[in-house]
């Protein structure tokens, strides 16, 4: 699907394009989500060079990511996107342009969206395509934040429950879930400083001194986010840890049980034996009081055994 969006005087204009249209003049923003091959075709027409794919947009070494040519500023980024209580990342892939800034995804992506609801309401104001993908990188930041937050919100919640052994499966559970919402959300961080780096570097000249600005608050509004991620990390780890040891513990107490209740039946076991033996010469076998004895000495020898273990504590 090809949407043209032109933006004046904080009015969005949103024009759904087929591959036989042409490309709208004063357009700003030109977004292809899950072009086919017709599609790509039509764009090519706009392009220097061959247009990328799926596998293109997922390659992760820096010069596929990050770099120019006749079409201008080449930047894929990953984009977090929250679906249900886990967290993905999506690939993005953006080329700004001297008229429009370009972007091609595979999946929907919550923030472009929500950057459409603020140019469609007129709450920011957005004049060139640098201001655009910057805008669009800053509600990144934003967004990355408050899912911090929610992985804080849940720790908190996690270590009232650690020590709840009912609950302890429920606990491993989240503490893996938010382990990899925490990994994924660090790594749209570190590819996210990437990118500012690089938009900095290769378009300083270029952009507006508050346009650089923007990316320098960014950029320190990253590496103010990355120690709380480490934080997460290390907080994970040790609600892992204590989840495990309480696991043990408890059944450290049930192997306990087993191993007391075993020493306690282990004389009752033995008189029981040694009166089971089938001699011809057992004397106690003509007494009348013999098993009421036997009996007796049964339960004598488990209450004396239970009562030892009780006075040393071992119980």
């Amino acid at each position: 699907m090809i949407t043209a969006y032109a933006y004046q005087n904080r009015k969005l204009t949103i024009t759904e394009l087929s591959a036989t249209d042409s490309l709208p003049e004063n357009t700003l923003w030109l977004d292809l989500f899950k072009p086919n091959d017709e599609e790509r075709d039509w764009l090519s027409r706009f392009s220097s060079e061959d247009v990328p794919d799926e596998e293109d947009i997922k390659e992760i070494e820096a010069s596929a990511r990050f770099f120019q040519n006749q079409d201008g500023l080449h930047i894929n980024s990953l984009f977090p996107q929250r679906v249900g209580a886990d967290v993905r990342a999506v690939n993005v892939s953006f080329n700004l342009r001297e008229n429009f800034l370009l972007t091609m995804r595979e999946e929907d992506v919550g923030l472009i969206r929500l950057l459409r609801n603020y140019l469609r309401l007129g709450r920011i104001d957005i004049d060139t395509p640098q201001t655009l993908l910057l805008e669009l990188f800053n509600l990144k930041v934003d967004y990355l934040s408050d899912l911090i937050e929610d992985v804080y919100t849940v720790l908190d919640n996690l270590s009232e429950q650690v020590f709840n052994d009912e609950e302890l499966d429920a606990v491993f559970k989240q503490i893996t879930l938010q382990e990899d919402s925490n990994g994924k959300i660090r790594l749209s961080l570190l590819d996210t400083q990437r990118s500012l780096r690089y938009m900095q570097r290769y378009y300083r000249q270029n952009l507006a001194d508050e346009n650089l600005k923007d990316i320098r608050e960014m950029l320190s509004d990253i590496e103010s986010l990355m120690p709380h991620s480490q934080f997460i990390f290390d907080k994970l780890k040790f609600l892992l840890d204590a989840a495990m040891g309480f696991s043990g513990l408890q059944q450290n107490k049930i192997i306990k049980i087993f191993s007391v209740s075993a020493v306690v039946f282990l004389p009752p076991t033995l008189i029981a034996s040694s009166y089971g033996m089938n001699f011809a010469l057992m004397p106690e076998l003509d007494w009348r009081y013999g098993y009421p004895m036997a009996v007796g000495l049964m339960f004598a020898s488990a209450a004396g055994t239970y009562l030892f273990f009780k006075r040393k504590g071992w119980l």
